[in-house]
Protein backbone atom coordinates (compact mmCIF):
# COMPACT_ATOMS: atom_id res chain seq x y z
CA UNK A 1 0.00 0.00 0.00
CA UNK A 2 1.39 3.42 -0.92
CA UNK A 3 2.09 5.81 1.86
CA UNK A 4 0.06 9.29 1.83
CA UNK A 5 1.87 12.30 0.93
CA UNK A 6 2.95 14.10 3.35
CA UNK A 7 4.72 17.52 4.14
CA UNK A 8 5.91 17.57 7.26
CA UNK A 9 7.33 14.46 9.87
CA UNK A 10 6.12 14.06 13.81
CA UNK A 11 7.96 10.87 15.44
CA UNK A 12 6.31 10.12 18.72
CA UNK A 13 8.34 8.18 21.56
CA UNK A 14 6.45 6.58 24.29
CA UNK A 15 9.00 5.23 26.87
CA UNK A 16 6.97 3.18 29.75
CA UNK A 17 7.78 1.25 32.22
CA UNK A 18 6.31 -2.33 30.33
CA UNK A 19 6.81 -1.12 26.76
CA UNK A 20 8.63 1.46 24.59
CA UNK A 21 6.64 2.32 21.29
CA UNK A 22 7.10 4.58 18.23
CA UNK A 23 5.33 6.50 15.86
CA UNK A 24 6.03 8.08 12.23
CA UNK A 25 3.25 10.64 11.49
CA UNK A 26 3.31 13.01 8.38
CA UNK A 27 0.59 15.87 7.96
CA UNK A 28 -1.43 15.70 4.80
CA UNK A 29 -2.73 17.86 2.24
CA UNK A 30 -6.22 17.95 3.68
CA UNK A 31 -4.52 18.23 6.98
CA UNK A 32 -5.14 15.42 8.40
CA UNK A 33 -2.13 13.61 10.19
CA UNK A 34 -1.82 10.28 8.78
CA UNK A 35 0.28 7.16 10.61
CA UNK A 36 3.38 6.12 8.37
CA UNK A 37 4.96 3.61 10.55
CA UNK A 38 4.89 1.87 13.87
CA UNK A 39 7.37 0.24 16.19
CA UNK A 40 7.28 -1.63 19.83
CA UNK A 41 9.46 -3.42 22.12
CA UNK A 42 9.35 -4.90 25.51
CA UNK A 43 11.09 -2.04 28.17
CA UNK A 44 13.86 -3.22 29.41
CA UNK A 45 15.24 -0.49 31.85
CA UNK A 46 12.35 1.40 32.89
CA UNK A 47 11.20 0.82 36.27
CA UNK A 48 8.00 3.59 38.20
CA UNK A 49 8.13 5.68 34.66
CA UNK A 50 12.32 6.41 35.73
CA UNK A 51 15.01 5.05 33.68
CA UNK A 52 16.79 2.19 35.85
CA UNK A 53 18.95 0.68 32.91
CA UNK A 54 20.32 3.40 30.67
CA UNK A 55 22.26 0.88 28.19
CA UNK A 56 18.78 -1.73 27.93
CA UNK A 57 16.69 1.70 26.93
CA UNK A 58 18.89 2.75 24.79
CA UNK A 59 18.59 -0.27 22.73
CA UNK A 60 15.09 -0.43 23.17
CA UNK A 61 14.69 2.57 22.25
CA UNK A 62 17.35 2.41 18.97
CA UNK A 63 15.17 -1.32 17.85
CA UNK A 64 11.80 0.58 18.48
CA UNK A 65 12.63 3.55 16.35
CA UNK A 66 14.33 1.00 13.50
CA UNK A 67 11.33 -0.92 12.99
CA UNK A 68 8.74 1.79 12.95
CA UNK A 69 11.17 3.52 10.18
CA UNK A 70 11.09 0.18 8.35
CA UNK A 71 7.33 0.17 8.41
CA UNK A 72 7.35 4.20 7.05
CA UNK A 73 10.24 3.60 4.62
CA UNK A 74 12.12 6.61 5.79
CA UNK A 75 14.49 7.92 8.26
CA UNK A 76 13.98 10.16 10.89
CA UNK A 77 16.21 12.04 13.53
CA UNK A 78 14.28 14.62 15.65
CA UNK A 79 11.59 13.05 18.01
CA UNK A 80 8.79 13.79 21.02
CA UNK A 81 9.35 11.99 23.84
CA UNK A 82 7.07 11.14 27.03
CA UNK A 83 8.09 11.33 30.53
CA UNK A 84 5.52 9.69 33.27
CA UNK A 85 7.70 9.42 35.96
CA UNK A 86 6.15 10.75 39.55
CA UNK A 87 7.82 14.09 40.15
CA UNK A 88 5.74 15.84 38.11
CA UNK A 89 4.13 18.46 39.49
CA UNK A 90 1.48 21.11 38.08
CA UNK A 91 0.73 24.83 38.63
CA UNK A 92 -1.39 27.42 37.28
CA UNK A 93 0.17 31.29 37.50
CA UNK A 94 -1.73 33.94 37.06
CA UNK A 95 -0.20 37.53 35.53
CA UNK A 96 -1.72 40.82 34.67
CA UNK A 97 -1.24 43.87 33.37
CA UNK A 98 -2.90 47.38 33.32
CA UNK A 99 -4.38 48.62 30.14
CA UNK A 100 -5.81 51.45 31.23
CA UNK A 101 -8.69 50.80 28.71
CA UNK A 102 -6.75 51.00 25.99
CA UNK A 103 -6.58 48.86 23.01
CA UNK A 104 -4.62 45.46 23.33
CA UNK A 105 -1.43 45.51 21.13
CA UNK A 106 0.62 42.42 20.12
CA UNK A 107 3.69 44.34 22.01
CA UNK A 108 1.20 44.40 25.08
CA UNK A 109 0.57 40.77 25.04
CA UNK A 110 4.46 39.55 24.35
CA UNK A 111 5.21 42.23 27.55
CA UNK A 112 2.56 39.95 29.55
CA UNK A 113 4.08 36.50 28.69
CA UNK A 114 7.46 37.94 29.47
CA UNK A 115 6.18 38.92 32.95
CA UNK A 116 5.09 35.63 33.33
CA UNK A 117 8.07 33.68 32.28
CA UNK A 118 9.88 35.43 34.65
CA UNK A 119 7.09 35.07 37.39
CA UNK A 120 7.76 31.34 37.49
CA UNK A 121 9.24 30.31 40.24
CA UNK A 122 10.98 26.40 39.72
CA UNK A 123 11.97 25.58 43.31
CA UNK A 124 14.96 23.96 42.39
CA UNK A 125 13.07 21.57 39.56
CA UNK A 126 13.23 21.96 35.72
CA UNK A 127 10.19 23.86 33.49
CA UNK A 128 8.97 20.63 31.41
CA UNK A 129 5.95 22.87 30.72
CA UNK A 130 5.23 26.90 30.47
CA UNK A 131 2.15 27.32 28.73
CA UNK A 132 -0.10 30.02 28.03
CA UNK A 133 -3.67 28.48 28.22
CA UNK A 134 -6.55 31.50 28.56
CA UNK A 135 -6.08 34.85 28.32
CA UNK A 136 -8.79 37.07 30.34
CA UNK A 137 -10.42 40.48 30.25
CA UNK A 138 -10.82 42.44 32.96
CA UNK A 139 -9.89 39.67 35.48
CA UNK A 140 -13.11 38.06 34.33
CA UNK A 141 -13.99 37.34 30.80
CA UNK A 142 -11.93 34.68 29.64
CA UNK A 143 -10.62 35.42 25.54
CA UNK A 144 -8.40 33.43 22.84
CA UNK A 145 -7.35 36.24 21.28
CA UNK A 146 -6.83 39.62 23.19
CA UNK A 147 -5.68 40.94 20.35
CA UNK A 148 -7.17 44.60 19.01
CA UNK A 149 -9.56 44.83 22.23
CA UNK A 150 -10.24 46.88 24.83
CA UNK A 151 -8.78 46.29 28.30
CA UNK A 152 -8.84 48.12 32.01
CA UNK A 153 -6.72 44.83 32.81
CA UNK A 154 -5.44 42.43 30.78
CA UNK A 155 -4.73 38.88 32.32
CA UNK A 156 -3.21 35.42 31.51
CA UNK A 157 -3.42 32.09 33.21
CA UNK A 158 0.25 30.17 32.50
CA UNK A 159 -0.05 26.58 32.62
CA UNK A 160 3.32 25.24 34.22
CA UNK A 161 4.20 21.57 34.97
CA UNK A 162 7.60 21.43 36.80
CA UNK A 163 9.87 18.10 36.63
CA UNK A 164 12.61 16.87 38.79
CA UNK A 165 16.45 17.57 36.77
CA UNK A 166 17.62 14.35 36.74
CA UNK A 167 15.32 12.09 35.58
CA UNK A 168 14.82 14.46 32.67
CA UNK A 169 18.48 14.42 31.85
CA UNK A 170 18.89 10.76 32.12
CA UNK A 171 16.04 10.09 29.69
CA UNK A 172 17.64 12.47 27.43
CA UNK A 173 20.51 10.85 27.57
CA UNK A 174 19.02 7.65 26.51
CA UNK A 175 16.93 8.98 23.27
CA UNK A 176 20.24 10.65 22.16
CA UNK A 177 21.80 7.71 22.86
CA UNK A 178 20.13 5.78 20.06
CA UNK A 179 21.55 8.99 17.57
CA UNK A 180 18.07 10.99 17.75
CA UNK A 181 17.39 14.36 18.23
CA UNK A 182 15.33 15.42 20.87
CA UNK A 183 12.45 18.12 20.26
CA UNK A 184 10.82 18.27 23.55
CA UNK A 185 9.89 16.08 26.35
CA UNK A 186 6.56 15.73 27.03
CA UNK A 187 4.81 15.40 30.15
CA UNK A 188 2.00 12.15 29.62
CA UNK A 189 -0.68 13.67 30.85
CA UNK A 190 -0.78 16.32 28.81
CA UNK A 191 -0.52 14.21 25.60
CA UNK A 192 -2.73 11.74 26.49
CA UNK A 193 -5.45 14.75 27.41
CA UNK A 194 -4.71 15.84 24.09
CA UNK A 195 -5.51 12.00 22.24
CA UNK A 196 -8.35 11.11 25.08
CA UNK A 197 -10.15 14.45 25.98
CA UNK A 198 -12.89 16.45 23.76
CA UNK A 199 -12.11 20.35 24.04
CA UNK A 200 -15.16 20.33 25.75
CA UNK A 201 -14.35 17.76 28.23
CA UNK A 202 -11.50 19.91 29.07
CA UNK A 203 -13.33 23.26 29.46
CA UNK A 204 -16.20 21.39 31.70
CA UNK A 205 -14.05 19.63 33.92
CA UNK A 206 -13.04 16.08 33.82
CA UNK A 207 -11.06 13.80 35.45
CA UNK A 208 -7.95 11.67 33.66
CA UNK A 209 -6.63 8.50 35.15
CA UNK A 210 -3.95 7.34 33.52
CA UNK A 211 -3.26 3.33 34.68
CA UNK A 212 -0.39 2.65 33.27
CA UNK A 213 2.13 -0.19 33.97
CA UNK A 214 4.51 1.06 36.84
CA UNK A 215 2.87 4.43 37.79
CA UNK A 216 -1.12 6.05 37.99
CA UNK A 217 -0.83 9.29 36.97
CA UNK A 218 -4.30 11.50 38.15
CA UNK A 219 -4.69 14.67 36.36
CA UNK A 220 -7.59 17.10 36.69
CA UNK A 221 -8.61 19.34 33.77
CA UNK A 222 -11.11 22.57 34.01
CA UNK A 223 -11.38 25.69 31.99
CA UNK A 224 -9.49 24.01 29.72
CA UNK A 225 -6.56 23.24 30.71
CA UNK A 226 -4.49 20.97 33.40
CA UNK A 227 -5.09 22.34 36.85
CA UNK A 228 -4.11 19.38 38.55
CA UNK A 229 -1.83 16.38 38.79
CA UNK A 230 -1.01 13.65 41.37
CA UNK A 231 1.25 10.59 40.82
CA UNK A 232 0.30 7.19 42.38
CA UNK A 233 3.74 4.49 42.51
CA UNK A 234 0.89 1.55 41.31
CA UNK A 235 0.26 0.49 38.33
CA UNK A 236 -1.14 -2.54 35.91
CA UNK A 237 2.31 -4.29 36.58
CA UNK A 238 1.60 -4.55 40.12
CA UNK A 239 -1.25 -6.66 39.49
CA UNK A 240 0.93 -9.15 37.31
CA UNK A 241 3.14 -9.50 40.02
CA UNK A 242 0.27 -9.80 42.45
CA UNK A 243 -0.80 -12.70 39.98
CA UNK A 244 2.58 -14.25 40.07
CA UNK A 245 2.95 -14.75 43.70
CA UNK A 246 -0.46 -15.44 44.60
CA UNK A 247 -0.02 -18.45 42.42
CA UNK A 248 3.59 -19.57 42.14
CA UNK A 249 3.99 -18.75 38.44
CA UNK A 250 6.03 -16.48 36.19
CA UNK A 251 5.52 -13.33 35.22
CA UNK A 252 5.21 -13.67 31.76
CA UNK A 253 2.74 -16.54 32.44
CA UNK A 254 0.59 -14.15 34.97
CA UNK A 255 0.44 -11.28 32.50
CA UNK A 256 -0.68 -14.08 30.02
CA UNK A 257 -3.61 -15.28 32.30
CA UNK A 258 -4.14 -11.59 33.40
CA UNK A 259 -4.82 -10.56 29.62
CA UNK A 260 -6.76 -13.17 28.44
CA UNK A 261 -8.35 -14.54 31.60
CA UNK A 262 -8.44 -11.28 33.79
CA UNK A 263 -11.69 -8.88 34.52
CA UNK A 264 -12.34 -6.62 37.29
CA UNK A 265 -16.17 -8.21 37.69
CA UNK A 266 -17.07 -11.30 38.89
CA UNK A 267 -19.93 -13.46 38.19
CA UNK A 268 -21.19 -16.96 39.31
CA UNK A 269 -19.48 -18.95 36.60
CA UNK A 270 -16.07 -17.73 37.19
CA UNK A 271 -16.48 -20.03 40.12
CA UNK A 272 -16.86 -22.93 38.12
CA UNK A 273 -14.14 -21.83 35.25
CA UNK A 274 -10.72 -23.49 35.29
CA UNK A 275 -7.51 -21.79 34.37
CA UNK A 276 -4.31 -23.77 33.49
CA UNK A 277 -1.44 -22.66 34.95
CA UNK A 278 2.05 -23.17 34.79
CA UNK A 279 4.78 -23.62 37.49
CA UNK A 280 8.07 -21.45 37.59
CA UNK A 281 9.59 -25.74 35.98
CA UNK A 282 8.12 -25.54 32.59
CA UNK A 283 5.23 -23.78 30.33
CA UNK A 284 2.86 -26.73 31.26
CA UNK A 285 2.01 -28.01 35.14
CA UNK A 286 3.95 -31.15 36.13
CA UNK A 287 1.51 -33.33 37.24
CA UNK A 288 1.57 -33.83 41.23
CA UNK A 289 3.49 -30.91 41.65
CA UNK A 290 1.85 -27.43 43.68
CA UNK A 291 1.96 -24.87 41.32
CA UNK A 292 1.36 -22.17 44.13
CA UNK A 293 -0.61 -21.54 47.29
CA UNK A 294 -3.79 -21.28 45.53
CA UNK A 295 -3.50 -23.71 43.19
CA UNK A 296 -4.80 -27.45 42.68
CA UNK A 297 -3.22 -29.59 40.66
CA UNK A 298 -1.88 -26.44 38.06
CA UNK A 299 -5.08 -25.37 37.42
CA UNK A 300 -7.24 -22.39 39.23
CA UNK A 301 -10.33 -21.30 39.15
CA UNK A 302 -11.07 -17.40 37.28
CA UNK A 303 -12.65 -16.55 40.24
CA UNK A 304 -9.43 -17.03 42.49
CA UNK A 305 -7.64 -14.64 39.97
CA UNK A 306 -9.98 -11.88 39.91
CA UNK A 307 -9.95 -11.89 43.50
CA UNK A 308 -6.36 -11.44 43.54
CA UNK A 309 -6.98 -8.49 40.37
CA UNK A 310 -9.78 -6.93 42.34
CA UNK A 311 -7.80 -6.52 45.80
CA UNK A 312 -4.91 -4.41 43.87
CA UNK A 313 -7.42 -2.45 41.98
CA UNK A 314 -9.43 -1.68 45.01
CA UNK A 315 -6.06 -0.21 46.71
CA UNK A 316 -5.50 2.12 43.56
CA UNK A 317 -8.63 3.57 43.41
CA UNK A 318 -8.57 4.17 46.95
CA UNK A 319 -5.20 6.02 46.16
CA UNK A 320 -7.47 7.76 42.94
CA UNK A 321 -10.18 9.00 44.96
CA UNK A 322 -7.91 10.40 47.65
CA UNK A 323 -6.10 12.20 44.92
CA UNK A 324 -9.56 13.41 43.18
CA UNK A 325 -10.49 14.59 46.63
CA UNK A 326 -7.06 16.54 47.45
CA UNK A 327 -7.04 18.40 43.93
CA UNK A 328 -11.09 19.43 44.43
CA UNK A 329 -12.68 16.94 42.54
CA UNK A 330 -15.73 16.54 45.31
CA UNK A 331 -18.83 16.74 43.14
CA UNK A 332 -19.88 13.27 42.35
CA UNK A 333 -22.00 14.38 39.57
CA UNK A 334 -21.32 15.86 36.39
CA UNK A 335 -18.03 15.09 36.97
CA UNK A 336 -16.51 12.28 34.62
CA UNK A 337 -13.57 10.08 34.80
CA UNK A 338 -11.71 8.87 31.77
CA UNK A 339 -9.62 6.15 32.24
CA UNK A 340 -7.06 5.17 29.50
CA UNK A 341 -3.71 3.36 30.05
CA UNK A 342 -2.14 -0.78 29.33
CA UNK A 343 -4.39 -1.04 32.54
CA UNK A 344 -7.93 0.35 31.13
CA UNK A 345 -8.06 -2.57 28.33
CA UNK A 346 -8.63 -4.95 31.51
CA UNK A 347 -12.55 -6.47 31.15
CA UNK A 348 -14.70 -4.91 33.28
CA UNK A 349 -12.83 -2.08 33.94
CA UNK A 350 -14.80 0.82 33.62
CA UNK A 351 -17.51 -0.66 35.01
CA UNK A 352 -15.16 -1.48 38.46
CA UNK A 353 -13.93 2.23 38.96
CA UNK A 354 -17.31 3.78 38.22
CA UNK A 355 -18.76 1.58 41.35
CA UNK A 356 -15.26 2.60 43.06
CA UNK A 357 -15.31 5.97 42.66
CA UNK A 358 -18.74 6.70 42.18
CA UNK A 359 -18.60 8.94 38.98
CA UNK A 360 -19.48 8.25 35.26
CA UNK A 361 -16.15 6.42 33.88
CA UNK A 362 -15.58 5.87 30.21
CA UNK A 363 -12.61 4.47 28.46
CA UNK A 364 -10.12 7.04 26.91
CA UNK A 365 -8.95 5.99 23.41
CA UNK A 366 -6.81 8.05 20.73
CA UNK A 367 -8.48 9.93 18.39
CA UNK A 368 -7.76 12.50 15.84
CA UNK A 369 -5.64 10.38 13.87
CA UNK A 370 -5.76 9.02 10.44
CA UNK A 371 -4.79 5.49 9.55
CA UNK A 372 -4.36 4.32 13.21
CA UNK A 373 -3.23 0.36 13.01
CA UNK A 374 -5.85 -1.45 14.87
CA UNK A 375 -3.41 -3.50 17.17
CA UNK A 376 -2.26 0.71 18.42
CA UNK A 377 -5.99 2.21 18.65
CA UNK A 378 -6.36 1.09 22.38
CA UNK A 379 -5.99 3.05 25.64
CA UNK A 380 -2.41 1.68 25.89
CA UNK A 381 -1.61 4.25 22.88
CA UNK A 382 -3.08 6.91 23.89
CA UNK A 383 0.02 9.06 24.98
CA UNK A 384 1.82 7.96 22.07
CA UNK A 385 -1.18 9.02 19.71
CA UNK A 386 -0.90 12.39 22.18
CA UNK A 387 2.47 12.88 21.45
CA UNK A 388 2.03 13.23 17.54
CA UNK A 389 -0.74 15.43 18.01
CA UNK A 390 1.44 17.59 20.41
CA UNK A 391 4.26 17.54 17.97
CA UNK A 392 2.32 18.65 14.76
CA UNK A 393 0.33 21.59 16.52
CA UNK A 394 3.62 22.62 18.76
CA UNK A 395 1.90 24.62 21.16
CA UNK A 396 3.57 28.07 22.60
CA UNK A 397 5.81 27.65 25.32
CA UNK A 398 7.42 30.55 27.28
CA UNK A 399 10.39 28.63 27.61
CA UNK A 400 11.35 29.57 23.95
CA UNK A 401 10.74 33.03 24.63
CA UNK A 402 13.82 35.02 24.42
CA UNK A 403 14.65 37.56 27.15
CA UNK A 404 13.92 41.00 26.66
CA UNK A 405 16.05 42.79 24.87
CA UNK A 406 18.66 45.16 26.55
CA UNK A 407 19.35 48.74 24.86
CA UNK A 408 23.35 49.53 25.02
CA UNK A 409 24.37 53.32 24.34
CA UNK A 410 27.97 53.15 22.57
CA UNK A 411 29.52 56.25 22.17
CA UNK A 412 30.72 57.23 18.61
CA UNK A 413 34.50 57.74 17.52
CA UNK A 414 34.22 61.24 17.26
CA UNK A 415 32.51 62.12 20.93
CA UNK A 416 34.98 59.40 22.25
CA UNK A 417 37.84 61.43 20.64
CA UNK A 418 36.70 64.65 21.52
CA UNK A 419 36.49 63.73 25.51
CA UNK A 420 40.39 61.88 25.41
CA UNK A 421 41.36 64.93 23.96
CA UNK A 422 39.62 67.28 26.85
CA UNK A 423 41.14 65.35 29.07
CA UNK A 424 44.66 65.18 28.16
CA UNK A 425 44.15 69.10 27.99
CA UNK A 426 42.86 69.14 31.40
CA UNK A 427 45.89 67.19 33.15
CA UNK A 428 48.84 68.31 31.39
Amino acid sequence: MAQPKVDKLVTAIDIGSWKVSALIAGRTENGELAILGTGQRESRGVRRGFIADMERTELAVRETVEQAERVAGTNIEDVWVSFSGGSLVSDVVTVERDMGGYRVEQADIDDLLTTGQQGIDPDGRVVLHAQPTCFTINGRVPVKKPLGMHADLLGVDIHVVLADGAPLANLDLCVRGAYLNVNSIVASPIATGLACLSEEERDLGVALVELGAGVTNVSLYAGGMLVGLHSIPIGASDITDDIASAFGIRRSQAERIKCFYGSAMQNRRDFRDMIEIATPHGDVAIPGQSAGPNADGGKITRAALVAVICERLNQIMVEVNAALAGMGFNTPTGRQVVLTGGGAEMKGIADYAQGALGRAVRIGRPRGLAALPEAHSGPAFATLAGLALYGASNPVDLRTIAPAPQTVHRIGAPAWWQRMVKAMKTNY
